[in-house]
C-alpha cells in the first residue's frame, strides 16, 4: 500500500511552476524559498488540525449534560436524544452539498464558513429556549457536515505525499476533540458555576480560534493554476456505479454505525452491570483517549508495517474482543474492554478516511467519494443508537444488542478488505 500522489516533499500552498501545456496566463505563482514553503505547509497543517478539533466537541458536550438539560428544559428523554441524532442526520443529508460549495466558493472559504456556522450555532444555544437549542444544533451539524467532506479533499490536494500522516493527525484530532468534550465539560461547568447553555457555548471559543487561524488561507489560494481549477469544477459522473466506491462507503458506514451505537449505550451497559454513573462516563472518555492513539497510528503504519486489509481486520478483531469482554465481565474488566474498543474503533475511522483519500485519483474524485461515503455512512450511523435501544427493549437485556454489534463486524471486515486494494474508483 502506498499514498496515492506524487512522491515529493510536503508541498505548501501557493507553490508551483508554469506548465508547458498551459494556456497563456495560466501560470502558477512563483515558488517561494524552501524555508518559507516549509513554514506555510506547517501553518496549513496546523489549520487542518484546528479545524478537525472542532468537528466533535460542540456535539459530544451535550451527552454529559443530557440529564441536566432534560431536567431544566422539561424535555422528554426521546427529545433529548434528538440532540445527538440530528447532527448525524445533518452529516448524511448535507454531505452531497459540500462538493458543490467547495467548487463554488473554494475549499478554503467553504471551510472558513463551516467554522462560522459552528460559532453561530453555539451562540444560538446560549438562548434559554428549546427551539434555539435545536436550531443551534442543526446549524452546528450543517457546518460539521460540510467540513467532514471537504477536509479529506484538502488533504489529498495539499498533502498528497504525506496523506497517511495527515489523515492520522486529522482523525486523531477528531477523537481528541471528542475526548476533551466528554472529559472536561462537566468539570468546567461545576468549576465556573455556569448554566448548561453557557457551558455548551464555551465550545464556540475553540471554533473562533480555528476561524482566526484559518482566515489567511482564504487569501492565500491553494490552487495550482486556472486549468486545474476548471477541471476541479466538474462533478464526477458514474461514481455510484463503482463497486470500489461502494466498498469504501460501506466500510465508512459500518464502522460509524458500530462506533455511535456503542458510544450511545456503553455507559448504560456499564451502570446496569454495577458501575456508578460517573465511572461509566469516565470509561467512555477513557475509550476515546485510546482512540486517539489508534486513529493516529493506523494510517501511519499502513504499507510500512501492515497492509491496509490486515489492519482493517486487526481493528475489527480488537473491537470483537472488547464486545466479547462486555458480554463476559462488563464491570470487572471494563478498562481492558475500553482499551480494546478505543484502539479498534480509532483504527477503523482512520482507515475509513484514508480509503477516501487513497482510492480517489484526484481532488475532484476525493470530494465526491467523501460526499458519497459520508452521506450513506452517517445516515446509517444515525439509526444505530435507536436500533440498538429497540433490540435491548425487545430482548430485555444487553446480550442480544452486543451480539448484534459483534455480527456487524463481519461485513465491516469484508468491506475493509475490498476497500484496501490499491485501486482507484471509477468515474469521470
Amino acid at each position: 500500500m502506498h499514498d496515492d500522489g506524487p512522491a515529493a516533499t510536503l508541498s505548501a500552498p501557493g507553490t508551483g511552476a508554469a506548465r508547458p501545456d498551459a494556456p497563456a496566463g495560466d501560470t502558477a505563482p512563483p515558488t517561494p524559498p524552501p524555508g518559507a514553503a516549509g513554514r506555510r505547509a506547517l501553518y496549513l497543517a496546523a489549520g487542518v488540525i484546528l479545524l478537525a478539533l472542532n468537528l466533535r466537541p460542540a456535539l459530544v458536550a451535550v451527552s454529559p449534560l443530557a440529564n441536566t438539560i432534560r431536567d431544566e428544559s422539561g424535555m422528554s428523554a426521546a427529545a433529548t436524544s434528538l440532540l445527538t441524532a440530528l447532527p448525524l442526520l445533518c452529516f448524511g443529508l448535507l454531505a452531497p452539498i459540500a462538493p458543490r460549495l467547495g467548487r463554488r466558493f473554494g475549499m478554503e472559504r467553504s471551510l472558513l464558513g463551516t467554522m462560522a456556522l459552528i460559532c453561530a450555532g453555539t451562540a444560538l444555544r446560549l438562548l434559554d429556549s428549546v427551539v434555539a437549542l435545536f436550531a443551534g444544533t442543526i446549524v452546528i451539524g450543517a457546518g460539521i457536515a460540510v467540513a467532514n467532506v471537504l477536509l479529506p479533499g484538502l488533504i489529498k490536494r495539499d498533502f498528497a505525499a504525506r496523506s497517511g500522516l495527515m489523515t492520522g493527525l486529522y482523525s486523531m484530532s477528531l477523537f481528541g476533540g471528542a475526548a476533551l468534550a466528554a472529559g472536561v465539560t462537566v468539570p468546567v461547568q461545576r468549576a465556573a458555576g455556569l448554566s448548561w447553555q453557557a457551558t455548551l457555548a464555551c465550545w464556540g471559543s475553540l471554533a473562533v480560534i480555528a476561524l482566526v487561524v484559518w482566515l489567511p488561507q482564504t487569501r492565500s489560494r491553494t490552487r495550482t493554476g486556472a486549468a486545474t481549477a476548471r477541471e476541479a469544477a466538474h462533478p464526477v459522473r458514474g461514481l455510484w456505479r463503482s463497486p470500489l466506491a461502494w466498498q469504501v462507503t460501506a466500510y465508512m458506514g459500518l464502522q460509524s454505525l458500530s462506533y455511535y451505537a456503542a458510544a450511545a449505550w456503553l455507559p448504560t451497559m456499564l451502570t446496569d452491570a454495577g458501575l456508578s454513573a460517573g465511572d461509566a462516563g469516565w470509561m467512555l472518555s477513557f475509550s476515546s483517549l485510546l482512540g486517539i492513539a489508534g486513529s493516529f497510528l493506523a494510517p501511519v503504519i499502513v504499507g510500512r508495517r501492515l497492509p491496509a486489509g490486515a489492519l482493517a481486520t486487526l481493528g475489527a478483531v480488537l473491537c470483537a474482543a472488547g464486545f466479547a469482554g462486555m458480554l463476559a465481565a462488563p464491570a470487572g474488566g471494563a478498562y481492558v474492554w475500553m482499551t480494546l474498543l478505543g484502539l479498534g474503533q480509532g483504527a477503523a475511522i482512520s482507515l475509513a478516511l484514508l480509503f477516501i483519500v487513497q482510492r480517489a485519483p484526484d481532488i475532484r474524485h476525493t470530494a465526491q467519494l467523501s460526499s458519497m461515503a459520508q452521506c450513506f455512512g452517517y445516515i446509517l450511523a444515525a439509526t444505530g443508537p435507536a436500533v440498538l435501544g429497540a433490540v435491548h427493549d425487545a430482548s430485555g437485556g444487553w446480550t442480544v444488542p452486543v451480539v448484534v454489534l459483534l455480527a456487524l463486524l463481519v461485513p465491516q471486515v469484508a468491506m475493509g478488505l475490498g476497500a484496501a486494494r490499491p485501486r482507484h474508483v471509477a468515474g469521470r
